[in-house]
């Protein structure tokens, strides 16, 4: 990672894909909402496959809802059953049934230490319940600091007023921009709104993430640019709303590069066909057509 000329330091940050984002700070190794399988119910994964060692030695594991793209029990078994999990309140039996034995249950302005790292659990606009008959709870988003570095993950969320108010001189804020098929449901933000809610805010730096991972079977090659535009329309609105913020657009399997003076991808127009396979323009690696 290279770190920009600022007072403070970064955290290393790696999009894994979808919503599943590892965040090394503060000396710890916290995975957001993991999701390691290739398959998903009528779901696939067309990005490139992961490395095992994005999450292995984990300090702890967060969760937005309950949702089982984002609380997928197969990958968090995978992880292991003595990881710690901090996860909405009231979903808590979905993963001690299992034999998970480290599970807490936070709600909206509760305050988590892992090591030296603070996590201030947020609100976020999104339906929480596990369908279809499974617990209610809240969704979430986190607040991540450690020293004067804030990071926040929003997890699925639409635009809300305290975003405002979320954390002054915020670092990083790692946004979801779309889904995994072609239309979005409500309680999503899409490119424009997350754009939108960087006003609120106000991060140095913007990581688009929930875009180019997942796609149904049978779809083929319906709606291709859904893979790959999300977060290039991301980075041109948010040139219009929130010029001062900087887009790192990155693949999924990637790390997260804090480069101040390299070029922008976002200012380069899209393709109309993508070559084979798709490439997100501009940046290294692929995603394999579905």
């Amino acid at each position: 990672m290279t770190n920009p000329p600022a007072q403070r330091p970064l955290p290393s940050l790696t999009f894994l894909g979808h919503s599943t984002v590892l965040l090394e700070i503060g000396g710890a190794r916290i995975l957001t909402d993991p999701l390691v399988f290739e398959r998903l119910l009528i779901l696939r994964r067309v990005a490139s496959r992961l490395d095992p060692a994005h999450h292995r030695d984990l300090d702890a594991v967060l969760i937005s809802h309950l949702h089982v793209d984002h609380l997928h029990i197969r990958s968090l078994l995978q992880i292991g059953r003595e990881t710690r999990i901090v996860m909405p309140a009231g979903g808590e039996r979905l993963l001690t049934g299992h034999g998970f034995r480290r599970v807490e249950g936070v709600r909206p302005g509760d305050v988590v230490q892992v090591g030296r790292v603070r996590l201030t659990v947020t609100f976020a606009d999104h339906d929480g319940r596990r369908p279809p008959l499974g617990p209610a709870a809240p969704a979430l988003g986190f607040l991540l600091e450690e020293g004067p570095a804030k990071v926040y993950f929003a997890g699925d969320t639409d635009i809300f007023p305290a975003m405002a108010d979320l954390a002054p001189d915020l670092d990083v804020a790692m946004l979801p921009v779309w889904g995994w098929g072609p239309r979005l449901g409500h309680g999503h933000m899409n490119p424009r709104r997350a754009a939108m809610a960087l006003r609120l805010l106000r991060p140095r730096y913007a990581v688009p993430i929930h875009w180019g991972t997942l796609w149904p079977y049978g779809f083929g090659r319906v709606m291709p640019g859904r893979l790959t535009d999300p977060p290039r329309e991301f980075a041109r609105f948010a040139r219009r709303y929130a010029p001062g913020v900087r887009v790192l657009l990155t693949p999924p399997g990637e790390p997260v590069t804090f480069d101040p003076e390299g070029p922008d991808p976002a200012i380069r127009a899209p393709r109309e066909k993508p070559p084979r396979p798709p490439r997100l323009p501009g940046l290294p690696g692929t995603l394999r057509r579905p």
